[in-house]
């Protein structure tokens, strides 16, 4: 009888100085509610899928897959393009020098190039604004020819990015059968992002030209756009590959600016067509939701909760 009275006295005192288990706040609810969500769609799909989401305010990231290696597609013109600011920076070449495009150099795909009546001359930023807002590829393997594939690497390895690799020009059946494929990570595309957003590649001036560049790319190429309002700015670049999709983007919503990194391989026709898109939707309207309310969720002016 003691003994039993000692033991519950023993399990009494120690159940009261064991701190109650913490009640997540509203903010976290709503961000459980939103991995949620977005657990679902992507186990929905037959694809491999990788998703970054980044919060620019706070730096907090939603991740799925995050360090998983994709085929980039397009996309990999974000990193040519830094490159070629980098190595100007360097005043290797001014941006305004011009490069003449030979009818040997062209190939096929998206672009304008391929389409002119004749070969001509461009400056090297253009060059570079062709690249990302027309995702032209004649003018994105001028530029590859440019700075070289070596030194795009070896910025990049100098970043951090280890996983991020330019191997091949563009419209490369034979390099790309041979696994020498463009490459990046959610994580890794996300945080090159995020650098580029702050100003934090070679300096703000620099950081934001490219930005600006990139929010000239034709919003009906996006799919992410289709979850943003039509009102909210986008510097994005996405990629297409058979059975690949990738887009990274700068979603500039005022309240709550944030960057998404997403990418799908191995995807089967005419299955789970909309996840980005509807991936998209669910984290604007969370992060439309983080900058429009209180911290309890009550929304209010903006300009007061700051």
């Amino acid at each position: 009888m003691i003994k039993h009275t000692i033991l519950y006295l023993a399990i009494l005192v120690f159940g009261m100085v064991l701190p109650a288990a913490a009640q997540k706040t509203p903010q976290e609810l709503l961000r459980q509610k939103t991995e949620e969500q977005l657990k679902a769609l992507l186990a929905s799909s037959p694809a491999v899928t990788g998703l970054v989401a980044v919060d620019l305010t706070t730096g907090e990231r939603i991740v799925f897959n995050e360090d998983a290696v994709f085929p980039q597609a397009s996309a990999i013109k974000i990193p040519i393009l830094m490159e070629v600011y980098q190595q100007a920076n360097q005043k290797k070449f001014s941006l305004s020098d011009t490069r003449a495009i030979k009818q040997a150099d062209v190939v096929g795909g998206t672009g304008i190039i391929k389409d002119l009546a004749q070969p001509a001359s461009f400056s090297i930023r253009n060059l570079g604004i062709l690249m990302i807002a027309l995702s032209d590829n004649t003018a994105t393997n001028s530029l590859i020819d440019l700075v070289k594939l070596e030194n795009i690497n070896a910025t990049l390895k100098s970043l951090g990015f280890t996983q991020t690799r330019v191997q091949r020009k563009m419209i490369n059946a034979a390099a790309s059968a041979r696994g020498e494929e463009n490459i990046s990570t959610p994580s890794e595309a996300a945080s090159i992002l995020e650098m580029l957003y702050k100003g934090e590649f070679i300096n703000k001036a620099v950081s934001g030209e490219i930005v600006a560049i990139l929010r000239k790319t034709t919003r009906e190429t996006s799919r992410l756009a289709e979850g943003i309002p039509a009102h909210v700015s986008i510097a994005f670049k996405p990629g297409i590959l058979n059975g690949v999709s990738t887009e990274w983007a700068i979603v500039e919503l005022q309240e709550r600016p944030y960057a998404i990194a997403m990418m799908e391989s191995y995807k089967v026709a005419e299955q789970a067509e909309r996840v980005m898109e509807q991936a998209s939707a669910i984290l604007y309207q969370y992060y439309w939701r983080l900058g429009n309310a209180s911290r309890y969720g009550t929304y209010v002016d903006p300009e007061l909760i700051k």
